[in-house]
């Protein structure tokens, strides 16, 4: 079984869609054939190995960390179809770039669309490529979305037939999570206190922004740290200082995959303070609630509010709303006990709900399932 996986990035700099397809590589190691075909965020061209799958990156022009134009990366296709002759495209949306060089591929290749999330911000793009978006989603077999959310509040998903639609939940080695890491005392010396942990790419939806303005209201003693790089972090740098908030405020980079569940350990909570539809799951709280730790995130009706559940594994607040992220995060900052009662919940819901094992047969059998119908006369 050959497939042709299209993928937005892969480099130093993870984001949530190169993060799921990494773990879905690992969950079906040995089981298929993948190809990886991604575009840089430079003008340079690799040939990388992700769980000892071929990657080929293309030069590009990143257009806003998050929007890549790759002419090659159409060229790059069509040689690599000719090569491995490939059984099933399988693409990652939002990503114009390899929808557009998916066509150049032929047509009676069946191609599964995984529906990460809505283009919400690129509303000139969205006008113009609407047309052809809508024809990817009539002409793919299935769209696979991690959970119910993703459908109903998708106006793209919503209106589609069931038979259209398959939810398979994204799934994570989680057993480390469950060990202690030997940082985390170390960590929790270096930030006295009460400590929030947040993580990820530095960009306009992650609403760091919010959470740096909501601190005044937050106990003296209670430490900000911020994982993560993006086009943002000097602008959120400035911020902090300008509020007078520098010595509460830290801004830790890119944090290592190796000492990532230390901080994750030596949080008291773990903060997603998104302000958009962009932010449409939210794999950071899956991985803090494998350690055991409440979140505070938003309430934006898709998949992150399907992660952490209000009430059981953590809050969830009004978006956009410094006032309102401060009360949630001043509830469980100011009850102990509530906090280990949700993160023990976090916990559990983590680890039954979404583990590697069933997302990678969920999708074994699909891409059975889709090539199977595809040879039917």
């Amino acid at each position: 079984m050959k497939i042709l996986c299209f993928g937005r990035f892969y480099d130093k700099f993870p984001g949530g869609i190169q993060t799921h397809i990494a773990h879905l590589f690992a969950a079906l190691n040995n089981k298929v054939e993948f190809v990886h075909l991604v575009p840089s965020r430079d003008f340079t061209k690799a040939q990388l190995s992700l769980h000892g799958y071929p990657v080929i990156r293309t030069p590009s022009l990143n257009i806003d960390g998050s929007l890549a134009i790759s002419p090659t990366l159409v060229t790059e296709a069509i040689k690599l179809h000719k090569k491995y002759q490939f059984d099933l495209i399988h693409l990652h949306f939002p990503d114009p770039m390899s929808h557009l060089a998916s066509l150049a591929l032929p047509s009676d290749i069946p191609r599964i669309i995984s529906w990460h999330a809505d283009i919400t911000r690129q509303k000139i793009l969205k006008h113009f490529y609407h047309p052809l978006l809508n024809k990817a989603i009539n002409q793919a077999a299935t769209i696979v979305v991690a959970t119910p959310a993703h459908i109903t509040s998708s106006p793209e998903l919503s209106h589609l037939h069931e038979n259209k639609l398959s939810i398979i939940h994204y799934g994570f080695d989680l057993n480390r999570f469950l060990k202690s890491h030997p940082k985390t005392e170390k960590i929790k010396n270096q930030f006295p206190g009460l400590r929030i942990f947040a993580l990820g790419r530095h960009v306009y939806y992650k609403g760091f922004d919010i959470l740096i303005r909501a601190v005044h209201q937050l106990p003296v003693d209670t430490q900000i740290l911020i994982g993560g790089l993006g086009p943002l972090t000097e602008i959120w740098k400035k911020l902090a200082a300008s509020e007078g908030l520098h010595e509460r405020i830290h801004f830790l980079g890119l944090v290592p995959d190796e000492v990532l569940l230390a901080y994750y350990q030596a949080c008291d909570i773990f903060c997603l303070p998104a302000t958009s539809s962009a932010e449409a799951f939210g794999i950071v709280q899956v991985e803090a609630m494998a350690a055991g730790k409440p979140i505070v995130s938003t309430r934006l009706n898709n998949g992150v509010d399907f992660v952490n559940q209000h009430g059981t594994t953590g809050l969830t607040v009004e978006p956009n709303n410094v006032n309102a992220l401060a009360d949630g995060l001043n509830k469980l900052l100011a009850n102990p006990i509530l906090r280990q009662q949700l993160g023990e919940q976090a916990r559990y819901r983590a680890i039954n709900d979404f583990s590697l094992e069933t997302m990678g047969q969920k999708t074994f059998e699909l891409y059975q399932q889709v090539i199977i119908e595809n040879k039917k006369p």
